[in-house]
């Protein structure tokens, strides 16, 4: 991220919120303090949102983004960019959203997690790998695992969010995918060397020119090739990047 701002200073970087991407903002952060990077005309867009939750809420995406990414990197909420979960017509939000990042030239850099049943945003299994910026319906698994930032109380979790669609995030122009833990090794198994298949959403990076996976080791556990995975990275041009 830090390099991307320095080729493209106004770059559109788009964040997920959860525990795996956390190092990675702290790490951004620590560099704009060390005046290693500067992010003062950098913007960020939002991967997903609660409908029905008001921007204000301590638990919608919006507020956990400015505490986790904005207030950090010193940017105010004119840099932000995500849709609107208390919309009255949620349909006509999701269009609007698709449209202000088109209208935005894009996202330049995505940064996604990826659930252990491999979805990505909130495209649970079986979601269109063509879809666009949508409403989608939580799994009662997916709203058991977020009643712990509600207090435990599943009544809290709401139903319903808007989520980037696969065809939304297969626009931008650099995924990058990160997975920690043995829990994901299965998902990073299917993501990387199992066929493109809706059953693992997030196999559908296998499409993208320019996908990266970032595994530990545990994550990476269940895959066949890690060893041919640690020889090419090993061995990777330096102008390559990643």
């Amino acid at each position: 991220m830090a390099q991307l701002l320095g080729r493209k200073p106004a770059a559109l970087l788009g964040v997920a919120t959860g525990s795996t991407p956390l190092p990675v903002y702290r790490a951004l952060a620590a560099q704009v303090a060390a005046g290693r990077a500067d992010v003062s005309r950098a913007r960020i867009a939002q991967l997903d949102e609660y409908v029905g939750l008001p921007p204000e809420h301590p638990e919608s995406y919006r507020s956990v983004l400015a505490r986790e990414v904005l207030e950090p990197l010193g940017l105010g909420l004119e840099a932000f960019m995500g849709p609107d979960g208390t919309a009255t017509d949620v349909q006509a939000a999701c269009e609007a959203y698709d449209r202000a990042l088109a209208a935005a030239g894009g996202v330049d850099l995505q940064l996604l997690g990826i659930g252990t049943d491999g979805h990505i945003g909130f495209n649970e299994p079986c979601s269109s790998l063509a879809s666009r910026t949508r409403i989608k319906t939580l799994t009662e698994q997916t709203r058991i695992d977020n009643a712990r930032f509600f207090d435990g109380d599943i009544s809290q979790v709401p139903h319903h969010v808007i989520t980037q669609g696969i065809g939304t995030i297969l626009e931008a122009r650099h995924l990058v995918l990160l997975a920690t833990g043995e829990g994901k090794a299965d998902a990073v198994a299917a993501t990387v060397e199992g066929p493109v298949a809706a059953i693992c959403p997030a196999s559908a990076l296998q499409l993208h020119p320019h996908a990266t996976i970032v595994a530990d080791e545990a994550a990476a556990s269940k895959l066949k090739l890690a060893d041919y995975f640690r020889h090419t990275y090993a061995n990777k041009p330096e102008w390559q990047g990643i």
